[in-house]
């Protein structure tokens, strides 16, 4: 593997590979992981099935026998002609992280954080979720033989999520007040307990598995890069996971270019956006921010610092969609291309139809929208959709069944 350093994001302050904190001790900065990207070496990827571990020479996990894996990573990039066709695109791709094995993006970043973990002889860890990562950290857990712990705000995960959690065998702590506060509660819990560790997205090995994600589109589409990449934002830990591995392919000059990237809030959730469009430096949070996509229902962003440079560097943007918005795209995928995602997945198709609409995606583009998770994560969505989608109510018995069917039919 690449020799790789751990790096204060703000002061650029180096630290020990094997550190396992994760802010700088001398700003508080973020930490990321940085890789010596000029030693001169021949990936040996090039035979490997198209996987997160595929790419293990640029992974932090020097120990090949610490490798927590439930075969994450390959999904789909499709080709959607039929909602191409109706968005005014000739070259709309979807990639399709739903297909991980928990239903979720989150299994990139997971599997490197848990393997990092077992190298660093950890055996406890903890985060705090809106659902996804919960579900995630769990079954890997489950996988690594750890204990988990996993804070949720009560009453806001969808119960899909909730589900795998408890099958998996986590101890889930539901707390009164939004994913903010969850998240506050789970940082000072790792800062005073040692023995747990904190798998959140300011973890910079969990980023190091989702940037993969860029690796993946990039050898889908044949070593070309996309124009555009839009992706749903929540915390931020995707789309500068993405944008990161987006600039270490083109450092290593596997490509030439980089795509513009676009990040996608809900309107009432939306302090990325807000500081986008204001050009504003900083993010300020939203105090009890409410949207349909709870996997995206954040209102101070950890991961904001890396995000707007992300959006920046790459000359992209963000855009805010309404919930209405959100559920019209859900249900536009699933019908025109069979992929069914939930809520907060549909943000990046609802945004690019809003930005292609206001002419900031040009229809000759190659265009990438990340779906994120699976539909069936947050099955509450039936009980918002219109009567006329949900089926007639219709009960067929007797002779004159056939001649009923046909009458609705």
């Amino acid at each position: 593997m690449w020799s790789y350093k751990l790096q204060c994001f703000e002061c650029q302050r180096g630290f020990p590979a094997q550190e396992a904190g994760f802010r700088c001790k001398i700003c508080g900065g973020l930490l990321e992981v940085i890789f010596d990207l000029a030693e001169k070496r021949e990936p040996a990827w090039k035979s490997r099935q198209l996987s997160v571990w595929k790419y293990r020479e640029l992974l932090p996990v020097e120990k090949e026998e610490c490798i927590v894996s439930l075969a994450e990573g390959g999904t789909g990039l499709h080709h959607c002609k039929r909602l191409g066709r109706k968005l005014g695109l000739k070259k709309l791709y979807v990639k399709n992280e739903g297909e991980n094995p928990t239903g979720s993006f989150k299994d990139r970043g997971m599997t490197v954080a848990i393997s990092k973990a077992r190298e660093l002889g950890k055996k406890k860890v903890l985060c705090a979720s809106t659902g996804n990562t919960a579900a995630s950290l769990a079954a890997y857990s489950a996988r690594a033989g750890m204990e988990c712990i996993v804070l949720m705000p009560k009453g806001k995960v969808a119960g899909g999520k909730m589900l795998q959690v408890i099958m998996h065998g986590a101890k889930l702590i539901q707390v009164r007040g939004d994913f903010d506060q969850a998240l506050e509660m789970a940082m000072e819990l790792a800062d005073k307990r040692r023995e747990f560790y904190l798998m959140n997205s300011i973890n910079p090995f969990r980023l190091e598995g989702q940037k993969t994600l860029a690796f993946e589109i990039l050898h889908q589409l044949g070593e070309r890069c996309p124009d555009v990449v839009l992706l749903p934002v929540g915390n931020g830990g995707n789309i500068s996971a993405a944008w990161k591995g987006f600039s270490e392919f083109q450092q290593l000059k596997i490509v030439r270019d980089r795509p513009r990237m676009m990040g996608i809030q809900a309107e009432k959730a939306a302090p990325i956006a807000r500081a986008v469009k204001s050009r504003q430096s900083k993010v300020r949070p939203i105090h009890n921010p409410q949207t349909i996509a709870t996997a995206i229902r954040i209102g101070s962003p950890a991961s904001w610092p890396k995000v707007l440079r992300a959006i920046r560097e790459s000359k992209g943007t963000a855009e805010t969609v309404t919930d209405r918005q959100i559920l019209a795209a859900q249900k536009e995928l699933a019908t025109l291309e069979g992929i069914f995602v939930e809520p907060a997945s549909a943000a990046s198709i609802a945004g690019l139809k809003k930005l292609s609409e206001d002419g900031q995606v040009d229809p000759s583009e190659t265009v990438v929208c990340v779906t994120t998770g699976h539909g069936l994560k947050d099955p509450s969505v039936l009980e918002r959709l219109p009567k006329s989608q949900t089926g007639y109510n219709l009960e067929i018995t007797g002779a004159s069944r056939l001649e009923r069917l046909e009458r609705v039919l």
